[in-house]
């Protein structure tokens, strides 16, 4: 028995994998999970099949980084066409299920007296008998919601198809994109066929803070089956965290950890919003608050949306095993462009609470409030959304990751509750992604080009912002979620240019501000606030 005691490596990167793909919040419910299975990663596999040549050209254009085009090689056509062909046998029933949501969407559609839909009941295609309920709106026009906690007791949920993967940032030139390509297993990563509730998930991240032993390693992956070139033991050194979490004595701390997330401490209370934490280059790079600077535990997390870059499953994943509890604005209930948090994190073993807007949770010395949340999301009746203020010790922090304000009374209104903030952090992605982005594959009918392009999914501009930080009376102000970011690329796709209107709405913020004599800047990477 060797005595040497192990870490798991700073820069060890993981991805969540469903049925080969990265796993982002709209895979985890069973009906957007096999609308997306089948309208996005069916249909681009099978188009890469029919002209990889396209995809192979596509994928070298930076430009074009986070298109619909798989980046894998002519070599590869083979293993896209297994895929192809083992999704359809694994996943048959959940074809079926995406068939049915485009069956009943039919059915409801051409409903068009307003007269009593009762007698449609016994026309609800199989997959989604007994999971639906049929209504009408107040211009009796029908719809449905699907009954979610049924969809997930269901033969639809799928844990068998879930899968981890492991990489080091040394091997890699960087993270590829995870969207639009499959995980084939490779010489560079570890792919271990376990779900996301394996003892395994759990203990491996655990070991970042508490070593582990060669014989505890070796036990750990006993039994799993592992594909790929990289061994488990590379994951692995003996070498301690350099940069180690340093306790709160007094006042509020705030670190800004990338994107649009931030720690927030006291030393009663740690609370994160919308968590992405990177993997260190090396062990002693301190370019970015990585996860050897957490605290211990994590009292909350707050979340304020669905979207992959804010409630991110990667993240989520390996803080799991410190985190006591998720917050997580209130639900829609039902509908399928607004599957409920709460359900999907609850899957995941996580001890979920859900907010209605101005909900109120008290923290020693201080409350978290969640403020409602507008815009940026194309317009779509989404209720899993909100900003977050959190006061301790009398200091005042908003968090607004990417709303917009396309009705200044309601923050003039807020405002009147909420002032003299002493952080306002609003981000700027005022160029948002195409509504089809996040909603296309969920659509039964094609999105018409001038809805896709108009209904974009799009954040603040500074004319949009600048209310907002006098309706708050704020003394500080942050701009984040931009995707400055190099070490996120691997999510956000493009890189910003000088020139992007992103860049040039930010700069023009700032200068706002500073003419109303309220600093601001634009956090990139790192920083920490104290408030005292």
């Amino acid at each position: 028995m060797t005595s040497e005691r192990f870490y798991l490596k700073a820069e060890a990167y993981f991805e969540p994998l469903i049925n080969h793909w990265y796993a982002w919040p709209y895979l985890l419910p069973p009906v957007t999970g096999a609308r997306h299975i089948v309208n996005t990663h069916r249909r681009i596999m099978q188009s890469f099949v029919k002209n990889y040549k396209l995809h192979i050209i596509a994928s070298k254009e930076s430009v074009l980084t986070g298109g619909e085009f798989l980046n894998c090689t002519e070599d590869q056509v083979g293993d896209i066409q297994a895929l192809i062909e083992e999704l359809d046998a694994k996943c048959g029933d959940l074809i079926e299920l995406s068939d049915a949501v485009k069956y009943l969407d039919e059915l409801l559609y051409n409903h068009t007296s307003g007269e009593s839909i009762e007698y449609l009941y016994e026309k609800v295609p199989e997959p989604l008998k007994g999971c639906v309920e049929l209504f009408m709106d107040m211009e009796h026009r029908p719809s449905y919601r699907i009954i979610e906690p049924l969809m997930y007791r269901s033969s639809y949920y799928k844990p068998a198809l879930q899968t981890l993967s492991f990489g080091l940032l040394s091997k890699v030139e960087e993270r590829p994109f995870v969207l639009s390509t499959p995980r084939l297993p490779d010489e560079k990563h570890l792919q271990v066929k376990a779900d996301f509730n394996a003892p395994i998930v759990d203990a491996i991240f655990r070991s970042r803070e508490k070593p582990l032993s060669s014989e505890d390693i070796d036990e750990l992956f006993k039994g799993y089956e592992l594909v790929g070139g990289l061994s488990y033991k590379e994951l692995f050194t003996t070498e301690k965290p350099v940069i180690n979490h340093v306790p709160v004595e007094q006042g509020i701390r705030l670190n800004y950890t990338g994107h649009a997330g931030f720690l927030i401490e006291t030393k009663d209370v740690s609370i994160m919003v919308d968590p992405i934490i990177a993997s260190r280059e090396t062990n002693d790079d301190d370019t970015m608050l990585s996860f050897s600077e957490l605290p211990e535990t994590i009292d909350y997390i707050l979340l304020t949306h669905t979207h992959m870059d804010h409630a991110n499953i990667e993240t989520l994943l390996q803080l799991r095993h410190k985190t006591k509890k998720i917050v997580v604005p209130k639900n829609n209930g039902g509908s399928i462009a607004d599957p409920s948090l709460r359900l999907m994190l609850r899957q995941l073993n996580f001890d979920v609470m859900e907010v209605d807007d101005l909900d109120e949770i008290a923290i020693p010395d201080g409350r978290i409030v969640s403020l409602p949340f507008l815009g940026e999301h194309g317009d779509l009746n989404i209720r899993s959304k909100a900003a977050w203020y959190v006061e301790a010790y009398g200091k005042k922090c908003f968090f607004g990751a990417d709303s917009s304000n396309p009705d200044r009374n309601l923050y003039e209104k807020l405002g009147l509750i909420f002032n003299d903030l002493d952080v306002l952090a609003i981000g700027m992605e005022c160029v948002g992604a195409p509504y089809t982005w996040a909603y296309g594959a969920l659509h039964t009918k094609k999105v018409p080009k001038a809805i896709k392009n108009s209904r974009r999914l799009d954040g603040s501009d500074c004319e949009q912002a600048l209310p907002m930080v006098k309706a708050f009376n704020a003394k500080y102000v942050c701009v984040y979620a931009i995707g400055l970011e190099t070490c996120f690329k691997y999510f956000n796709g493009l890189e910003h240019e000088e020139d992007s209107r992103q860049v040039h709405e930010s700069n023009k913020f700032l200068e706002a501000c500073k003419q109303i004599d309220v600093p601001a800047e634009m956090l990139f990477c790192k920083k920490t606030i104290n408030l005292k």
